[in-house]
């Protein structure tokens, strides 16, 4: 069976074929009228600012779905915040690209959604390690998508093997309850023992320490068992036992100290969102965010033709022409018309990405993640609501 699991083949997306019915319908109506009209199409989520910035990313897949369609591109560099506005300008030929509108929209919506997430996350403990473990609440075919915009948005690392494949990056991970489960109650130490004989020593010594017992007496337990070759300790109770979550680390923290075992770093995860991270990173030195980020409203661009034949249009409620965006030094976000000057001392945002159909822009994760934390930054990016 060549496609086991039901997913849109590759082919399909960059063929067109991965799209509305409508734009098949529009295609076969403007064939038949013999029109193809010279288009200028903008990318929005909101058409003025709304005070409320959001991480842009997705881009490098717009520009493999659009190389070798004669259009010129111009785009927000991958991992830039922005805030109303145009995100990306299409230049070309209506037909070059109506029916890529759908996977395009798509590339963009659910990756920005994620990174914006996770840079909550990471904002609400900086000087924290905070690990993205969503990967089990998505397709397994997005899973790459999910990842990488954690790792763009400043996360430390991952979970999922197969999309640090994809993304050139090893997964980290200790283990789950279920292996614990395998050893059985009364027998933590026999799991521990044997995780730290059989894994690699690269792989740190984190022991998860909250599955039979209390997390204090699982905690000193596993100091006892591992001695100086623990590295820290997970504890990933449900909010249906939490109680006061960091009152529970706190005593953990303590009784560890009060035996020596200082240099064991605690980790929590488990539902875990930026208010509560924001609650335990002064007690906690680690943090695993999961449906936080694969749980966040995709971002809601939509695409509209702003100027035909080179006369700006719209529908009712968008704004016609063709138009610019701006960040300014006090770290504003800007927008207006391209054909006018814009803010003094301001620089624009869109940057060239498609050139009649080639790519003309390198993509790198490292150099877009920095963007972002830097960018966060510039514009105050707040992690109570942004």
């Amino acid at each position: 069976m060549s496609n086991p699991f039901g997913t849109v083949p590759a082919a399909a997306v960059l063929e067109g074929r991965a799209t509305d019915a409508y734009f098949e319908r529009t295609r076969a109506t403007l064939e038949h009228a013999g029109k193809n009209p010279h288009v200028v199409a903008e990318v929005t989520a909101d058409q003025f600012p709304t005070g409320s910035f959001e991480v842009f990313t997705g881009i490098a897949d717009v520009a493999t779905l659009f190389e070798g369609r004669a259009v010129d591109i111009d785009a927000l560099p991958d991992g830039q915040l922005f805030d109303g506005g145009p995100v990306m300008r299409i230049e070309g030929p209506y037909l070059e690209f109506a029916e890529l509108e759908t996977s395009l929209l798509g590339f963009l919506s659910q990756p920005s959604g994620f990174a914006t997430a996770a840079l909550e996350a990471r904002l609400a403990a900086p000087d924290s390690q905070v690990l993205s473990f969503g990967a089990r609440h998505v397709h397994p075919s997005i899973t790459a998508s999910v990842e990488r915009a954690a790792l763009l948005a400043g996360l430390d690392g991952f979970s999922h093997v197969a999309a640090g494949e994809v993304l050139g990056r090893e997964a980290g991970g200790t283990m789950p309850h279920a292996l614990m489960f395998c050893f059985g109650e009364g027998n933590q130490a026999d799991a521990w023992t044997a995780f730290d004989e059989a894994v690699p020593e690269s792989v740190p010594r984190i022991a998860l320490t909250d599955t039979f017992w209390d997390e204090k007496s699982e905690s000193l337990l596993a100091a006892e068992t591992l001695g100086d070759d623990l590295d820290g300790v997970r504890i990933d109770t449900t909010g249906s036992r939490r109680g006061d979550f960091r009152h529970i680390i706190r005593e953990v923290r303590w009784d560890l100290d009060a035996r020596g075992h200082e240099d064991v770093d605690i980790f929590c995860s488990g539902g875990l969102d930026p208010d509560e991270i924001r609650s335990l990173r002064d007690v906690a030195d680690g943090f695993g965010v999961g449906s936080h980020i694969t749980g966040a409203d995709s971002v809601d661009f939509s695409l509209d033709i702003v100027a035909v034949d080179g006369e700006p249009i719209s529908k009712r409620g968008k704004l016609s022409g063709v138009k610019d965006v701006y960040r300014t030094p006090d770290g504003g976000h800007q927008i207006a018309l391209a054909d006018r000057d814009g803010p003094d001392e301001a620089e624009s945002l869109l940057e060239p990405l498609i050139r009649d159909g080639e790519v003309v822009r390198e993509f790198d994760l490292e150099s877009a993640s920095e963007r972002c934390l830097a960018d966060a930054e510039a514009v105050g990016f707040d992690q109570h609501g942004n």
